[in-house]
């Protein structure tokens, strides 16, 4: 009885309801995320290691209409990013999306896609932590792949555990690198498709690539569509920074400058550099598709010494920040179900530190589960745990968009001042990007691995789904259901955070 009404989180409080989480004397989430932090979790968060690697099969798969594919992925993620931008400025949450389906669209909802998301983040934690460990095994053959695995996995561990300002500065200068690795591949490589480079080795075709082999749709027009199946994926990560922003000094203007500047951040990282390397060298040029992957490609075209030590060097930084906000991601989700009574409690026992230590070393036993699958069981296992996850980002962009049908009528009646992002032309454009992400998974069910993927991930979110209803029944039945909406008092309550308590 002796805790701050601050420090502990209350027994009845419903989902959504401002209130501190922590456990004890912990006290709650801390706001420890500079606007530096949010602005660079921002741009490097689009930006995975599979833009750098796996680009390549994109290109040899539609040749210059890849671009295409790019641009529609991007367009689709900026309309999402902004509908999760409207209602996270105005209710900034360490739950997001999950928060507002919960309050949106009912607590099956907001359990349902927590958890699956939640499961999506610690098998990527599994695939990350491999593909980092073969690039430092490459470098120091003494130490054995699982070694470098374990020890990647223990550093992240013991930074996420510190404090949320160490997740924050390690992600800075992790995103930063990839900022400034792209933004360099661009410019320099500008100045050798036009001839302008010096010492390039480049001819300098200028756009020439893009037409002089086939044409710019060499593989047909339904192509695109393909090259769509294998880039959408590459996209996941944008959202992350409306988890972040719980955390940070103004969640409200943090949100809101990220999803301004999402527009231009894809244009850049992902349309320029495709376009670079495309212009660069000709779509069906075999080293595109070799193991140091196409910008490997582009840079040794250009005559730039060691490239492929240089994109490894990048590309272990990528492998790290997604493995830095996997951990944060998966650990902070968990922490919002517990608070949301949707997953045990001890994941809302924060540390002194004003870190959830239960969700985030949870999180990462799992993942730890998933990295030893990966090396006993590759192809049944691991498979089937990559495969049943692969379609959940599509699901949480599709339930963002249900969601924001509903939160926009909500938060206008609550408090109409609080709409300071608003999604464009609603509710015309909410209903076509569900159109579109609706067509890209029944498009999948045509390919094989897509279809193996969908079907998966179906059925996992089939379960995930059944359980969550099934607790609706029992918890009404026994009288402990805490109700599927928040009260209005409730939910004007939320205010900057639900789940952060300023120090």
């Amino acid at each position: 009885m002796s805790a701050h009404p601050a420090q502990t989180a209350k027994p009845n409080t419903r989902p959504g309801e401002l209130g501190s989480p922590g456990s004890g004397d912990n006290g709650g989430l801390q706001a420890g995320l500079k606007n530096r932090h949010l602005s660079m979790i921002a741009i490097g968060g689009v930006i995975g290691a599979g833009l750098f690697v796996g680009s390549g099969a994109g290109i040899a798969a539609a040749g210059p209409a890849i671009l295409l594919a790019y641009a529609l992925v991007g367009t689709m993620v900026v309309f999402v990013m902004r509908m999760l931008g409207e209602m996270a400025a105005a209710r900034p949450s360490s739950g997001s999306f999950s928060a507002y389906a919960d309050q949106a669209l009912g607590r099956w909802a907001g359990f349902s896609i927590g958890w699956l998301y939640w499961f999506f983040w610690v098998v990527v934690l599994a695939v990350e932590a491999t593909a980092g460990a073969k690039i430092l095994e490459g470098w120091i053959p003494a130490v054995p792949q699982w070694g470098w695995a374990l020890i990647v996995m223990l550093v992240l561990t013991v930074t996420n555990l510190a404090s949320v300002s160490s997740y924050g500065e390690f992600e800075f200068w992790f995103a930063g690198i990839k900022v400034v690795a792209i933004g360099a591949f661009v410019i320099i490589g500008l100045l050798a498709v036009f001839g302008v480079l010096p010492g390039s080795d480049n001819p300098g075709a200028g756009f020439a690539h893009l037409s002089d082999i086939g044409g710019f749709f060499p593989k047909g027009y339904g192509a695109v569509l393909t090259g769509v199946l294998m880039v959408v994926f590459s996209f996941m990560g944008s959202e992350i920074v409306t988890l972040a922003a719980g955390e940070s000094e103004d969640p409200q203007r943090a949100v809101t400058k990220a999803t301004n500047s999402v527009i231009w951040r894809i244009g850049i990282f992902y349309l320029g550099s495709i376009f670079i390397v495309l212009t660069l060298l000709p779509w069906n040029d075999k080293s595109i598709v070799a193991d140091g992957g196409s910008y490997v490609a582009a840079l040794n075209s250009i005559g730039i010494p060691h490239a492929g030590q240089i994109m490894n060097v990048i590309v272990l930084t990528a492998v790290l920040s997604c493995l830095n906000s996997g951990l944060y991601t998966a650990s902070r989700m968990a922490f919002s179900l517990g608070r949301r009574k949707d997953a045990p409690r001890a994941f809302t026992k924060v540390s002194k530190r004003g870190v959830p230590q239960v969700a985030i070393l949870s999180s990462v036993v799992f993942g730890f589960v998933a990295v030893f699958f990966n090396y006993m069981w590759p192809e049944t296992v691991f498979q089937f745990l990559l495969n049943s996850s692969g379609a959940v980002a599509l699901f949480v962009w599709l339930v963002i968009c249900f969601t924001q049908l509903r939160m926009r009528g909500m938060i206008l009646r609550d408090d109409p001042s609080k709409l300071v992002v608003k999604m464009w032309l609603f509710p015309y454009l909410t209903w076509a990007t569900i159109a579109m992400i609706s067509f890209v998974l029944v498009y999948m069910l045509t390919d094989d691995d897509g279809r193996t993927q969908v079907l998966l991930s179906l059925l996992v979110a089939a379960l995930v789904v059944g359980i969550a209803l099934v607790r609706e029944v029992v918890q009404k039945r026994n009288g402990t259901h805490p109700g599927s909406r928040p009260t209005q008092d409730a939910m004007a309550r939320i205010g900057t955070n639900e789940s952060v308590t300023r120090s």
